[in-house]
Order: C-alpha cells, then sequence, then structure tokens
C-alpha cells in the first residue's frame, strides 16, 4: 500500500518558508521534497486559495507565507489540502453481504474513526512553529 506523504511534504515547505524571508520557487520547493515543480504549483494552489501562501510572478518571484507559522495549524493544512481520511487502510465490500464481512468492517469502521478524531483534535492543537522548532532553528543557525 503506497503512503500518502503530501501532508509532510507541504509541511516541510511550509516549515521552510517561514525560515526564508524571501519568496521561494516551486523549482526549489520540488528539489527540497524530490518532486516535480507541478506538483508543486497544484498543491501550493490549494494553500493560496486558503490564504495561507501568497505568490509573485517574474524574477524575483515565487511563494511566501500568508500568516505566520503560529497562526496556522496541521488541521489547517489538512483542511485546505482537502484531505479525505487520514488513514491509507479501508474497508472491504467485495463480500457485502456476508456477515463476518460486515462485523469486521463495524469494528474496524469504529475504531478508524475514533483514532482518526483523536488525530485531527491533536492536528488543531499544533502549530507550524511547533513542528520540531528546537531543532530546526539550531540546523538553520549552523547553516
Amino acid at each position: 500500500m503506497r503512503k500518502d506523504s503530501r501532508l509532510s511534504r507541504v509541511l516541510h515547505i511550509l516549515v521552510h518558508l517561514g525560515a526564508i524571508d524571501r519568496p521561494v520557487t516551486s523549482e526549489k520547493m520540488a528539489e527540497m521534497i524530490s518532486t516535480n515543480p507541478v506538483v508543486v504549483r497544484r498543491t501550493m494552489a490549494l494553500l493560496r486559495e486558503a490564504n495561507y501562501v501568497t505568490s509573485t510572478k517574474g524574477h524575483h518571484g515565487g511563494w511566501k507565507l500568508a500568516k505566520p507559522l503560529a497562526d496556522i495549524t496541521l488541521l489547517d493544512i489538512h483542511n485546505a489540502l482537502g484531505e479525505g481520511s487520514i488513514f491509507t487502510i479501508g474497508l472491504t465490500d467485495e463480500h457485502s453481504e456476508c456477515v463476518i464481512e460486515q462485523a469486521v468492517n463495524v469494528a474496524l469502521k469504529d475504531v478508524m474513526n475514533e483514532a482518526e478524531a483523536l488525530m485531527l483534535k491533536r492536528f488543531g492543537q499544533i502549530t507550524l512553529n511547533q513542528l520540531g522548532a528546537d531543532r530546526i532553528f539550531s540546523y538553520l543557525n549552523d547553516v
């Protein structure tokens, strides 16, 4: 099963933007997270629509934060990306008439819903400036 790493990649970019006092190009961000600049532009456009970043065109253009990291939570970004379920595991419905499959699905669904609610609650309590701030700023001071 393939992991969805879009949230963690975007958080990586946003924390970098918080530490850099100039616009950053999609190409540079793509290098940071080992992906294609088109993927970065599509993803950043979602964040621009939600007013978390701005973009400027031209020679010195790029992406910048529209809000301080302290004003953005993990939940904000999760929601801006239009993420569905936190979990990539799913329930089966191949044998929907089978009472055992139904019982398994009910048990799994209840547990996954509980865990997801807890994670989303916690996401709402964590601002982006809290993401490893001590490590990040000591790293940036060493660079």
